[in-house]
């Protein structure tokens, strides 16, 4: 009898072993995630390409949206530092003007013509002085060298008294901001001096 007990019950262990064991999930199972959006874009190229090109086009137009803002930011700051140099320069020329109104207020009333000299004078001084503090000087041009990077030669002349390419007189003076010319000088330069008899040589050799 308990041969046969240890018979039937053996098969029954058994069996509730396999069925435990067909129940529990295998390793692969467990172990698999799910498929991602990578794989699934992988395995398709269009979409793939399309995801990418969507991708481009929005950097793109946050490029573009960047550098319009960049340069009306740098326009207005350039158009504000304009706008202040002229007001600084403005302050600094006002009181020049209005010692040159001084001036030829006095001159009205008076006849001394040294005193009014004097006093034109002066404002010049004063004039120039304004323009230095600015950083603008006056172009040198009598007994210079002619430089057309800074003079304007609006006449030459003939002379034995100056080297030719010599500046002998200023027309109209030309300034300079740094190394910005502002003006150029308008001067009249010196040219050597034809020999006698050269011209109707060189007319003979051209005809």
């Amino acid at each position: 009898m308990q041969g046969e007990r240890r018979h039937a019950d053996g098969p029954q262990d058994d069996e509730g072993s396999a069925d435990a064991g067909g129940a529990e999930p295998s390793s692969e199972t467990r172990g698999a995630p799910p498929p991602s959006r990578e794989a699934a874009d992988a395995s398709d190229p269009l979409s793939a390409a399309q995801a990418e090109a969507a991708r481009l086009k929005d950097a793109w137009l946050r490029s573009a949206a960047d550098f319009d803002n960049f340069r009306k930011r740098a326009r207005k700051e350039t158009e504000d530092a304009r706008r202040a140099g002229r007001e600084d320069l403005l302050r600094a020329v006002l009181p020049v003007f209005d010692n040159l109104e001084r001036a030829i207020q006095s001159a009205k009333r008076t006849a001394d013509v040294k005193a009014m000299a004097d006093g034109l004078s002066m404002v010049q001084r004063q004039f120039v002085d304004a323009l230095g503090r600015e950083g603008i000087t006056r172009i040198p041009t009598v007994g210079c060298a002619f430089d057309p990077g800074i003079h304007e030669a609006i006449q030459q002349v003939e002379t034995a008294e100056h080297p030719a390419g010599t500046v002998i007189a200023e027309v109209q003076p030309g300034y300079t901001q740094g190394d910005r010319l502002v003006r150029a000088a308008m001067v009249v330069v010196a040219k050597a001096k034809s020999e006698d008899g050269a011209a109707p040589a060189s007319k003979e050799a051209a005809s």
